[in-house]
């Protein structure tokens, strides 16, 4: 090996590093490296909400909208889970609640889970694949082999058409999806996940139901 390229080759290692430490994410698959990482959109051009983002509730009425930016092989987004499942049931005919895919790097099959539940959204059953992989979460998550496999078992198991299912998977199109939530993501300066925004402005995730449906009433109330 030339000098040269060993010199290379360090400076890349302390470039990954830095990125790590200041929270700037390579966007790519971990298995897919050569798979271009989703670009920084032009400044003001990221939106918290778009016309295509998938709303978990639309009320007649909406008096306020809450987005969450997810991975749903993050365990923190599992956590949180239960509590937007509440607030939503408590909620639903007053607020939006909107999910945004932000798979992380770190997480071997956070992209994946992303595109099959895209894939199953093209069918109609994005919330039903959206509750089967946090319900699952424990049992594939972290796991360093690819779950695309198990991610088919649960299209079948909630009745899709497989072969538009397998479909979308391999098309370019559905992951392009996903990388539209990051891109926005990525500009509106989303750096981990969970993270919410509450009628378009970042707030820190409530750590407990009480405090979240506490800040829900605040906002409600006004």
């Amino acid at each position: 090996m030339t000098k040269l390229k060993k010199n290379l080759l360090a400076l890349a290692a302390v470039a990954a590093l830095l990125a790590v430490a200041f929270g700037t994410f390579l966007l790519v698959k971990p298995d897919a490296a050569a798979t271009a990482a989703p670009s920084l959109p032009a400044a003001g051009e990221a939106q918290v909400v778009r016309e295509d983002s998938h709303r978990l509730t639309e009320p007649a009425r909406s008096e306020l909208t809450l987005v969450e930016f997810l991975d749903f092989e993050c365990e923190a987004c599992g956590a949180v889970h239960p509590t937007v499942e509440k607030l939503r049931e408590e909620y639903g005919d007053r607020v939006t609640f909107v999910a945004r895919y932000f798979p992380m790097p770190g997480h071997r099959n956070s992209r994946t889970a992303a595109v099959a539940v895209e894939a199953a959204a093209q069918q109609g059953k994005f919330e039903d694949m959206y509750r089967k992989m946090f319900a699952t979460q424990k049992e594939w998550g972290e796991l360093q082999s690819s779950q695309a496999d198990l991610f088919r078992t649960y299209a079948g198991q909630l009745g899709l058409d497989m072969a538009a299912y397998d479909k979308a998977v391999k098309d370019p199109a559905t992951e392009e999806r996903v990388k539209a939530d990051q891109r926005d993501g990525m500009g509106l300066k989303v750096q981990g996940t969970p993270t919410f925004f509450l009628d378009g402005r970042p707030i820190q995730t409530p750590r407990t139901y009480e405090a979240f449906k506490a800040l829900l009433d605040e906002r409600l109330a006004k």
